[in-house]
């Protein structure tokens, strides 16, 4: 892998595309040999190469493609890049398991790709223009988009770029192992990734760890929400914690940080190249402009950053250089008043830097039209002051040049353009504990269980439950429970929407009415649950990539509806499941919303580790507790639905 990343010497085998290569790794300085292999422009064959390359570029037809990594392979060459198309992507599986077969142990990029460009070394295995130049230090990414990575290297965003992987259909050398050797550079400061899914999750896993391990952060860009696989859905778990839920858990219990969008995933690739990952979410920031200040202070608190207030400290030293007419908060409008004066705005930007990031808005006037020396010395006093972590933002992006960012990294400052964006990359770049993954247990056929049994077999493992029978006459469960009852239809999923359940029915003449518009068999009655203070969902659902899922959310009738949920990887525990429940927005019910009694949070988290605990015991392939009814002592799981 070390050969293919950083080669000391390149074959290209082809015609156009390979002397595009040669092209584009002189442009970038590359000192190493580069042979052309070409029937009759330079070597004939790979066997007439002076010795096995490091790397090799491959740009013939499919069929050639695999007839030339069979004979690099054989040689002992250090890896390729396979440029040609057609292989799995478009069906032929079969032929992109030749070409795995014809490379053996050599790594393998491809095929159906860009290759790789090498800021760092000058190597460019890139059949096309790109837009990057060299660097000593800089972000690794990789996608597997050729042409997002194209795009990327023409970005104006003063991100420095170490290099960038296109993989395309990943046949050989895959996103863990990319990672896992990566990480190894110390020129390497973060590793940005689009992927649009993951075969190996926990290979994935285990690379996300030894990054975190090494110190190199992770971005993550995905897209593609299709269902991974045939599924058969008969809770309502499996609707709620889709495949896409199930990244958005990976990355959290990785500690990756996922942004939604390119911009996003530049602007954060940038912050934590110059910065790294923070220690808090603390923030101050400078502008001269109120309502500047007032779209940080929403902007920010939309993300979940802290824009706490200045200690008295700070308010009293910025007193003294603006004076009395300045209201002194955070964010700050400095007013005008020190404009153009470095010294005294040096003072003020000093004065900020307790905290974790420290902003100021700075958005240059048009070079083209505008005189912006003032400006310059506002950076100037920005620079002056060693700001903790410090961050020109500017609201609009184009309106700080490419020139001015690259000064301000140099100056360990970043350069951060958009509001939204840089404090999107802020929120996504504090720092995370990364835990491991549970390993994923294949489930084979399933077994319904019906509500009854369904509680049986979780009552056995600790999780509350009505008192209730399992009859087929209801009117003499009824009486021998005690009214108010609740009567249900057995055998049926989903009773809401079939009419196969009756609540709150207070004595025999109402249970006979409610059973005479039920066409079943056999029941379930239960006496009634009163005191309710909230209403959860707390679901398990296996996938095939992932494992076990846990959902708990906003349960009863309205469940999806609401769609307030959060869904962690297995193993749970205690921290994290309270954490999931403070993440909800009926968290406030649990803790007595206006003056209301509280939920037993206690019993919530016992119930629910319990329920993880059976699902992970028993194979569990879906599991419902829908609703698990809280009240101030206690809880219990008034319906639940099995498939083990």
């Amino acid at each position: 892998m070390k050969r293919l990343l950083s080669p000391r010497h390149i074959a290209v085998v082809g015609g156009a595309h390979a002397k595009e290569v040669i092209r584009q790794s002189r442009a970038l300085g590359y000192r190493g040999e580069i042979w052309l292999v070409h029937p009759r422009l330079g070597f004939p064959d790979v066997d007439s190469l002076p010795e096995p390359p490091d790397a090799s570029f491959i740009a013939v037809n499919r069929e050639s493609t695999v007839d030339v990594v069979g004979q690099l392979a054989a040689r002992g060459a250090g890896g390729a890049v396979c440029y040609a198309s057609g292989f799995a992507e478009t069906g032929a599986k079969a032929l992109q398991q030749r070409l795995v077969d014809a490379a053996g142990g050599m790594p393998l990029i491809g095929p159906n790709c860009y290759g790789l460009l090498n800021y760092l070394d000058g190597a460019a295995l890139w059949p096309d223009q790109q837009g990057g130049r060299r660097v000593e230090r800089g972000v690794a990414i990789i996608t597997q988009s050729g042409n997002i990575a194209v795009n990327l290297t023409m970005q104006r965003r003063s991100l420095p770029i170490g290099c960038v992987i296109a993989v395309g259909n990943m046949a050989g050398v895959t996103v863990p192992e990319l990672i896992t050797e990566l990480v190894t550079d110390p020129r390497i400061t973060a590793i940005g990734l689009h992927i649009e899914g993951l075969d190996d999750i926990e290979a994935f896993a285990r690379a996300a760890i030894v990054s975190k391990t090494r110190g190199t952060p992770l971005v993550v860009l995905k897209s593609g929400t299709s269902e991974q696989g045939a599924r058969i859905t008969v809770s309502h778990t499996s609707s709620l914690a889709g495949p896409d839920i199930a990244y958005d858990a990976l990355f959290r219990r990785l500690g990756i940080a996922r942004v939604r969008d390119v911009p996003r995933f530049v602007e954060t690739l940038k912050f934590l190249h110059v910065h790294g990952p923070l220690p808090g979410k603390r923030v101050t920031s400078a502008s001269c402009s109120g309502g500047e200040a007032a779209l940080v202070a929403d902007l920010a608190q939309d993300r979940g950053l802290d824009l706490a207030p200045l200690s008295n400290t700070v308010r009293e030293a910025l007193t003294v250089v603006l004076g009395d007419k300045v209201a002194i908060s955070n964010p700050l409008d400095y007013h005008t008043y020190i404009w153009g004066d470095r010294t005294a705005q040096t003072q003020c930007f000093a004065a900020l830097r307790e905290t974790d990031v420290q902003l100021l808005m700075l958005d240059f006037p048009r070079d083209d039209r505008c005189q912006s020396d003032e400006w310059g010395t506002t950076l100037d006093a920005f620079i002056d002051a060693k700001p903790t972590r410090g961050c020109v933002v500017s609201l609009l992006p184009e309106n700080l040049p490419e020139s001015l960012g690259e000064r301000l990294i140099a100056h360990g400052i970043a350069p951060m353009q958009g509001l939204p964006e840089c404090l999107d990359a802020i929120a996504a770049s504090v720092d995370r504990e990364a835990r491991p993954i549970a390993p994923v247990i294949p489930v084979g056929s399933a077994q319904l269980l019906d509500e009854w049994q369904s509680k049986e077999a979780l009552a056995g493992h600790g999780v509350p439950v009505p008192d209730g029978r399992r009859t087929r006459d209801p009117v003499q469960a009824a009486e021998e429970l005690g009214c108010p009852v609740v009567v249900k239809a057995l055998g049926v999923a989903h009773k809401s929407e079939l009419n196969a359940v009756r609540l709150g029915l207070e004595n025999a003449k109402a249970v006979v009415v409610a059973v005479q518009d039920m066409p079943y068999e056999e029941f379930l009655v239960e006496r009634m649950v009163p005191g309710a203070v909230a209403e959860l969902i707390v679901g398990v659902r296996h996938d095939p990539q992932f494992g076990h899922l846990l959902t708990i959310g906003a349960g009863g009738v309205l469940v999806e509806l609401l769609r307030d949920t959060a869904t962690l990887l297995f193993p749970v525990d205690r921290d994290e499941v309270r954490e999931a429940l403070t993440s909800l927005k009926i968290w406030p019910l649990l803790t007595g919303f206006r003056g209301r009694e509280p939920g037993d949070v206690d019993a919530v988290l016992e119930a629910v580790l319990a329920i993880a605990a059976y699902a992970q015991a028993d194979a569990v392939a879906e599991l419902d507790v829908n609703p698990l009814v809280v009240c101030p002592k206690g809880v219990v799981a008034v319906d639940a639905l099995i498939r083990r």
